[in-house]
């Protein structure tokens, strides 16, 4: 049995459904939210065989007529170039303002279609049917849309919330292992950030909920989303609390930026080492115990996550360098690094007091190189 939360955002506030079997009835779902029974359908080369037809079958028994696009798959692909193709593509197939898109995908195809429907006609609905764990905690909700640029991760983008999500957790079964592990760094995410009880059940249940389908998975995707779904209604563009989801985004996000947006490291391995600079960070400053970095630490490498900037070639570990990236970051604000830092697991608290000199050095330390003292202004 499939459950629903409520992103309560009055006029712009939309279903979540989470369960298992939620793409054969997806049809039946989307219609009533949709102003047009025709929908363009963007997926990936990786998902289309896979789920394409089980979405097209549905929508068909719903009467909705579609076309599909099938982009490369991905973080490549969120870029300027694919995504100028893709508005290309979508007004070449002769949409009007109540056509909606559709996002059949992970995060890249998410975050991408959201971002044309954004922009599209000055703006047109889209429907979110997440099919890996990354996005199905975390991207797929809340109405983030981006690209990348050179620069750095999501620089240019816009708010646009779904008028539907789709969960359907069966769609975890055919992800590789890497990718389901890189979802997991978001899930110990929520219970570091907001449920202390949900990061002890993590602890006891991680290596379940990895191995395959069921009761765990599905406990964790809801209650990920849960946090998420509450955060969100509470401050949806981020002015405040829902800063608080992007703990160990900052060190994340440059790490990613430096390994050039690749396959050398995706997106939730990034926020799994951001999480754990975050946390030694907060040690070396006395906002909390270094044992407690090192229980969240713990937690991550038992699932087969890397948790120290040594597992990265050397290259890619420069102190400034990352720090050059991370004063790029859209959270900056006068100049300061926004920093998200944990006093206790379940609490983390936003701050820009953090000196770049300081944290120079700290990056340096982890990378375990020292920088010349005149690499950074204070």
């Amino acid at each position: 049995m499939s459950k629903i939360l409520r992103v309560a955002l009055g006029r712009r506030g939309y279903d979540v459904h989470i369960g298992s079997g939620l793409l054969t009835r997806a049809g039946a779902l989307i219609e009533p939210v949709i102003r047009l029974k025709r929908a363009v359908v963007v997926t990936d080369s990786n998902v289309a065989p896979l789920h394409l037809a089980t979405l097209t079958k549905s929508l068909d028994a719903a009467k909705i007529a579609h076309r599909e696009i099938v982009l490369p798959p991905g973080e490549q692909t969120k870029d300027f170039a694919h995504f100028s193709k893709l508005c290309e593509d979508i007004l070449t197939l002769g949409i009007e303002r109540g056509t909606p898109l559709i996002a059949l995908g992970g995060g890249v195809i998410g975050d991408l279609t959201g971002f044309a429907a954004a922009t599209l006609l000055r703006g047109i609905d889209y429907v979110q049917i997440p099919t890996t764990l990354l996005a199905q905690v975390d991207s797929a909700v809340g109405g983030k849309t981006a690209i990348d640029t050179p620069q750095g991760k999501n620089l240019v983008g816009a708010f646009h919330q779904p008028v539907l999500v789709l969960a359907d957790t069966a769609t975890l079964d055919t992800l590789p292992q890497r990718e389901l592990l890189a979802g997991y760094a978001e899930v110990v995410k929520y219970g570091v950030i907001r449920d202390a009880e949900f990061f002890a059940w993590l602890e006891r249940n991680g290596a379940k909920l990895l191995a395959g389908g069921g009761a765990a998975r599905d406990h964790a995707v809801r209650r990920s989303l849960e946090i998420k779904t509450e955060v969100v209604a509470a401050d949806e563009r981020e002015s405040a609390e829902r800063q608080i989801l992007n703990y160990g985004h900052s060190f994340g996000h440059a790490l990613e930026a430096e390994t050039g947006f690749g396959s050398t490291l995706l997106h939730g391995e990034a926020v799994a080492l951001g999480m754990c600079l975050a946390g030694d960070l907060a040690a070396r400053l006395g906002h909390w115990k270094q044992d407690e970095a090192a229980h969240v630490k713990r937690v991550l490498s038992a699932a087969g996550l890397h948790t120290s900037l040594a597992a990265l070639p050397e290259r890619v570990r420069d102190a400034a360098t990352l720090l050059a990236h991370m004063r790029r970051d859209k959270k900056v604000k006068g100049g300061k690094i926004t920093l998200i830092l944990p006093r206790r697991i379940g609490e983390v608290f936003v701050t820009a007091d953090v000196a770049p000199a300081t944290l120079l050095d700290f990056l340096g330390n982890a990378a375990g190189s020292s920088a010349p003292a005149d690499a950074v202004s204070p």
